[in-house]
């Protein structure tokens, strides 16, 4: 009789979005997410960096507008219980954060090429990592001051403030009644003893600017508290596969 060793158990619970819309506070109900109205002003920024914020809402397959260089795509998750990678994660699906910027001069966030223009002609919808077609996407974008978009400092600063506003529908995520979730998995990290050990190798991208990954933050997906795979040296890390798949990474290109 094999051996087997339960070493880690996620349980993700699902709750899905019909719309977003804004409203005097930030809060769920009935399947609507409401963002609480100018959001972008309650936060703390770099100001030194940062010169105004913007946030919009997208409707599905309403893409045929402009957009700034795409800095992210990133789920709105949040732990309820234990650590990255155990515990309790609620997420939600039909909605997306876009993370857009340039600075005041017009030039766009970039290092090795800019994906800025008509949104639909920049993005490929449906595949992992980009939003589903008929997902709503909010819209964060970040002027910098002049010259602030082509070094580390101007696009750590955009992901740190787009965080703070998405950190708000996470703070209310996590008061949600894990029961009415719409869907509900379970994961589970096992050791097998006499079977195979498998390691999955991914390349992730640290030469700084736009291309930089986070690990570990505070939330899944997140970017506070994460690890800056170029601060560490772009040496190898070892995640457990529920730390994968509970958003230990933050892919941030």
């Amino acid at each position: 009789m094999e051996s087997e060793a339960i070493i880690r158990r996620l349980v993700i619970k699902v709750f899905h979005i019909e719309k977003v819309e804004f409203a005097d506070k930030t809060y769920i109900e009935n399947g609507v997410l409401y963002i609480e109205k100018d959001v972008e002003n309650t936060i703390e920024i770099d100001k030194k960096l940062i010169k105004d914020i913007k946030i919009s809402i997208i409707s599905p397959n309403k893409h045929d507008i402009f957009v700034n260089s795409i800095m992210d795509f990133s789920p709105i998750a949040t732990k309820v219980l234990g650590k990255m990678g155990e515990g309790i994660t609620h997420v939600l699906t039909g909605v997306n954060v876009m993370l857009t910027g340039a600075d005041e001069d017009g030039v766009q966030v970039a290092e090795f090429g800019s994906s800025e223009g008509i949104l639909k002609e920049q993005v490929i919808f449906n595949r992992a990592g980009t939003p589903s077609i008929n997902d709503t996407i909010v819209h964060v974008d970040v002027k910098l001051l002049s010259g602030k978009g082509t070094s580390r400092p101007g696009p750590m600063a955009a992901h740190d403030a787009c965080d703070k506003i998405i950190q708000q529908i996470r703070n209310y995520l996590k008061k949600i009644n894990g029961r009415l979730c719409n869907e509900k998995h379970e994961f589970l990290d096992k050791i097998k003893e006499g079977k195979k050990k498998v390691v999955i190798v991914k390349q992730v991208a640290g030469q700084g600017a736009m291309y930089d990954t986070g690990l570990l933050a505070h939330e899944p997906g997140g970017f506070l508290g994460c690890r800056s795979i170029i601060d560490i040296g772009n040496v190898p890390m070892i995640l457990s596969p529920n730390e994968y798949r509970d958003g230990a990474l933050r892919a941030m290109n």
